[in-house]
């Protein structure tokens, strides 16, 4: 999709600057369902055109290109790094409201789903279209309006719902719904998209979500729920499904290789098109910013014979091919930490970073581990053994038995670190008395992850940003305990 992505997005983004008045927040907006234009919304290309529309927020720094990253800066694998002050403070739980970091991703977020439901109000109407392209561009709708709903469900949990009958009233300053309200939409958008997806696409439309996307999203979406058996239903529907694991780990962090078939979702990278993450992680002596380094006991976590963790993070003593910069051994004095995640970092031939670096949101690695916890959790210990042993098997590791959670508490940890899940995962196993989330956080691991204050309930969730409190005249109702 990334090489086709300009020209179909550039005749959307035109209706969407008349449709749209700002990006900073969701109260101050036209209804999207009104179009402005009468030569769109006429045909299979406008409709193509404003489907593509629906992924280019998630590039803007305000989500992955940055900011969404930020969230997993919590947790006991990464260190801030950089110089972005707001981020020490979401960082060390010292907070408040008007931390810029919960305002930048709030609007970019309402943005995609304001572009959803004008695809899904406006596409059904449309005749000059293929049926399979209709489906599947309603599909693509559910699913990302689902995505950033379950976004804002995890990071601030109650949050103004709002759908195709907001948009056409321009109804858009309205109360939070309820966090059982805002979930039943995900699981009824990524039912409806699991529905109406392909299996898989062509070459000219890698990257966008198919039915295993939505499948693995309700998978995750249940096992928050503590919903065990939905979560296995919807995550085998993906593991027997057109989804193998990619032979080699690295090939998802490889813009050649990177939308193979264990992709489910993720963010789409072209050079010099939107903002990227390679500038954050990368070393600054090596062409980056050197945000989000990597700690020590992140590092300590993998087994020795781990072909993940090269893969994964650059240590002290580690070659790099940066092309005409030559082979260049990374050293500790490069980076904060000494540690640097390779993920979001590689390097063209003439010595810089690669543009068409993709962002992973959903792997089918991480579904696999999704249910080998929901079959543990369920059934107990050695019921998501086959699971686990899948990833360890291309990590080059030797099967395990009978394991419980301490062992998928490692494999996730390892398998997925600097992918935004280690903070939520840690939340979501100490609301269930599996960890003491409070005493990982209290621990003094050194500089880097000095000892925390994680106060429950109130850090379960993130404030909701003061600027829409105020934007809202009252209708918006602050988060308990902030």
């Amino acid at each position: 999709m990334k090489n086709t992505m300009r020209q179909k997005l550039l005749p959307y983004i035109a209706v969407i600057g008349l449709l749209s008045s700002c990006n900073d927040e969701v109260l101050d907006t036209i209804p999207y369902g009104e179009s402005t234009s009468a030569e769109f919304w006429r045909n299979g290309t406008d409709a193509v055109a404003a489907s593509t529309a629906m992924y280019e927020p998630l590039r803007w720094e305000d989500m992955y290109g940055h900011s969404e990253n930020v969230f997993d800066n919590c947790s006991d694998d990464i260190f801030r790094a950089g110089d972005h002050g707001y981020e020490e403070a979401m960082e060390n739980f010292t907070f408040d409201p008007s931390n810029d970091g919960f305002r930048y991703g709030w609007g970019a977020k309402y943005e995609i789903i304001s572009r959803a439901n004008s695809v899904l109000i406006n596409v059904p109407n449309i005749e000059d279209i293929d049926a399979a392209l209709k489906d599947r561009i309603l599909g693509e709708a559910h699913f990302l309006r689902a995505f950033a709903y379950w976004r804002f469900s995890v990071l601030y949990g109650e949050v103004p719902l709002i759908l195709e009958a907001n948009a056409i009233e321009g109804n858009f300053n309205v109360p939070k719904s309820s966090l059982a309200d805002i979930r039943a939409q995900v699981e009824a958008d990524l039912v409806m998209a699991a529905s109406l997806l392909p299996e898989t696409h062509d070459a000219e439309n890698l990257g966008r979500v198919n039915k295993g996307s939505a499948n693995g999203l309700l998978a995750k979406l249940y096992l928050y729920e503590d919903e065990f058996q939905k979560s296995i239903d919807a995550g085998e529907a993906v593991i027997d499904g057109p989804y193998p694991l990619a032979d080699n780990f690295r090939d998802n962090f490889v813009p050649a290789t990177e939308n193979n078939p264990e992709m489910l979702f993720s963010v789409q990278g072209e050079e010099n098109w939107g903002d990227v993450p390679k500038m954050f992680d990368a070393p600054r002596p090596w062409g980056g910013w050197d945000f989000h380094d990597p700690i020590q006991s992140v590092v300590d976590e993998f087994e020795d014979g781990d072909t993940r963790l090269a893969n994964s993070i650059l240590s002290p003593g580690d070659m790099v091919d940066r092309g005409e910069s030559g082979i260049l051994e990374f050293t500790a004095d490069l980076t904060q930490t000494g540690f640097s995640l390779t993920k979001y970092a590689n390097y063209k031939a003439d010595g810089n970073l690669d543009g068409d670096q993709n962002v992973p949101v959903l792997r089918v690695a991480d579904v696999y581990l999704l249910v080998a916890e929901a079959k543990i959790r369920l059934n107990g210990p050695g019921s998501g053994d086959f699971e686990i042993n899948e990833v360890r098997r291309r990590a080059g590791l030797a099967p395990i038995e009978n394991a419980d959670m301490p062992e998928l508490i490692h494999e996730r940890r390892v398998e997925l670190v600097g992918e935004n899940q280690r903070h939520q995962d840690l939340m979501r196993w100490d609301k269930a008395n599996i960890i003491d989330i409070a005493a990982i956080y209290a621990e003094d691991r050194g500089q880097f992850d000095p000892p925390r204050t994680f106060v429950r309930p109130k850090h379960y969730y993130f404030p909701i940003p003061q600027r829409e409190i105020d934007l809202s005249n009252g209708v918006l109702i602050q988060n308990e305990n902030y």
